[in-house]
């Protein structure tokens, strides 16, 4: 049967929600769903893992330690985290659910982003 991740949000007014989608040995996948929520002040994440992250819906603001500014988020983009890449989730839209999917590989699998060519 057939899983649409846009339908029947659970409601994250409250709370960041996170459900594992598929896992196994090395690898995780994460659909998160966020409603107005950012990492509090001053943290980071600091993961062993490297992360490959989608918004699906919604808008969001990525800031990574040593950039200037934020990386604004829509609808189909994407950003590759390498393991220890130092991050916070800066803003996500109060007004309506931000989708993300997230992928998480363990650095022995030495994961590196592929070139995007575009048909």
């Amino acid at each position: 049967m057939p899983v649409n991740l846009l339908k029947d949000l659970p409601d994250a007014r409250a709370a960041e929600i996170t459900q594992d989608l598929v896992a196994a040995r090395g690898v995780r996948l994460e659909r998160i769903v966020s409603h107005g929520q950012a990492s509090p002040p001053d943290f980071w994440y600091d993961q062993d893992q490297a992360e490959w992250v989608m918004v699906l819906e919604g808008r969001a603001h990525l800031r990574i330690e040593g950039e200037a500014g934020v990386r604004e988020l829509g609808p189909g983009d994407t950003v590759f985290l390498p393991a220890n890449c130092r991050h916070r989730v800066a803003w996500t839209d109060p007004a309506r659910p931000t989708v993300w999917l997230a992928l998480f590989v363990d650095p022995d699998l030495a994961p590196v982003p592929a070139p995007v060519r575009l048909l």
